[in-house]
């Protein structure tokens, strides 16, 4: 059965969440509902968690990184790296320590030698900030374990189903 931002919502504030066990879909109907998941996601999320985010051209990776974004407090503009390949945002007030979310768009580069050469790994290990990857295939060969598998598919012109899972060894 196919949950919707509602269902989502009671059950990240439920005991039984628990990202590292979490294998959940549910349909988005709106950019409103892709943002708010995402920015629910953001704040039970921990800190120095990777997250991947695979959909193809328009799937809504960029909205749900604006939302994500939000979550997190971070109020300017958020756009997809696509020529920059990483935005680094430092989070104000957050905990008491300095911590920071990486937005990576890996879709311009031609792999994970590529990715190395820009020193990826140093966002991929870094425990005091957010990582999001989109077009994570690029690196696959990097990708171990341990990080949030985030799917995003068409269903139509407004739907999306997104499909979350930890990837662990």
């Amino acid at each position: 059965m196919t949950k919707n931002i509602n269902d989502f919502l009671i059950f990240s504030n439920s005991k039984n969440f628990n990202y590292k066990t979490v294998n959940y879909s549910f349909e988005s109907n709106s950019e409103a509902d892709t943002e708010l998941f995402a920015q629910t996601l953001a704040q039970i999320l921990p800190l120095g968690t990777v997250i991947t985010l695979d959909g193809d051209l328009g799937a809504g990776k960029t909205v749900f990184s604006r939302g994500f974004a939000r979550g997190l407090n971070i109020t300017e503009p958020i756009s997809s790296p696509t020529f920059t390949i990483v935005q680094e945002y430092k989070l104000e007030n957050y905990s008491k320590r300095s911590a920071w979310f990486f937005h990576l768009d890996l879709y311009r580069i031609d792999g994970y030698h590529a990715a190395l050469a820009f020193g990826i790994e140093e966002f991929l290990n870094e425990p005091s900030a957010f990582t999001l990857i989109e077009w994570p295939v690029r690196i696959k060969e990097l990708l171990k374990n341990n990080f949030l598998s985030i799917k995003i598919t068409h269903i139509n012109e407004n739907s999306r189903l997104i499909i979350l899972k930890f990837i662990d060894s």
